[in-house]
């Protein structure tokens, strides 16, 4: 455990066990279009889903932390769920690369973390993702793709991210995400949502009936200027 990652725990979080960090690094951050900031990024040991989920502290995280007890302002905090088609090639059918690109840049200016979370394709796998894809191409929208394969529509759990946030001391926060699921989770296992903050809508020709579905069926907080 290093000595920098505070231990303010809620009552209320020993629902869930403790995870403890393992490593601390310092990894210099560059985006295509040339963004640069410097993330902390901590890894951990006692997740409850056993997966390799990362906290990248951003901008003065430890300063959000430190004033929490004193009624200060909450750190802003973003659950991205990895995307390998929209993180790493930049996939149109999703709106992940953009989301993950404008949080790094939005919670560095104020201080928080960016949780990466190992659940692709809303937790059922990238090969799985990538099936349901094909169901998409033959009509069906993302949510009846998962369920005609078998599948959850959206199989995420967020206990591991509770326990990471608890773990640097971040029992309060401010929700980056347009995804209502998110919040009810988070704030269920213990850590309080403050205001929900939502991202930009990042709209393109194909990912359109993709945001559709998310706002109308999950009820996620898109203006896309759609009847």
């Amino acid at each position: 455990m290093t000595t920098d990652c505070l231990q303010l725990l809620r009552p209320d979080a020993a629902r869930l066990p403790r995870a403890e960090v393992r490593t601390q690094v310092v990894i210099p951050l560059r985006f295509p279009d040339g963004y640069a900031t410097t993330a902390d990024v901590l890894t951990f040991h006692h997740l409850l889903d056993g997966k390799e989920h990362l906290l990248l502290g951003l901008g003065d995280w430890r300063a959000r932390i430190a004033q929490l007890p004193l009624g200060g302002e909450a750190p802003l905090v973003r659950p991205h769920s990895e995307c390998l088609t929209g993180d790493v090639f930049g996939s149109e059918r999703c709106d992940c690369g953009p989301q993950l690109r404008e949080a790094v840049e939005r919670i560095a200016a104020e201080g928080g973390f960016l949780l990466y979370l190992r659940q692709e394709g809303r937790g059922i796998g990238l090969y799985e993702k990538l099936d349901a894809y094909a169901l998409q191409d033959a009509g069906l929208d993302t949510y009846a793709a998962n369920r005609a394969l078998g599948r959850g529509e959206d199989e995420r759990d967020y206990r591991a991210a509770v326990q990471m946030l608890l773990t640097v001391g971040a029992d309060r926060i401010r929700l980056l995400s347009n995804n209502p699921d998110k919040a009810a989770q988070l704030e269920e296992h213990g850590v309080a949502v403050d205001e929900r903050v939502p991202t930009g809508v990042h709209l393109s020709a194909a990912n359109r009936r993709y945001l559709t579905v998310k706002r109308d069926h999950t009820a996620h907080t898109l203006d896309l200027d759609i009847a």
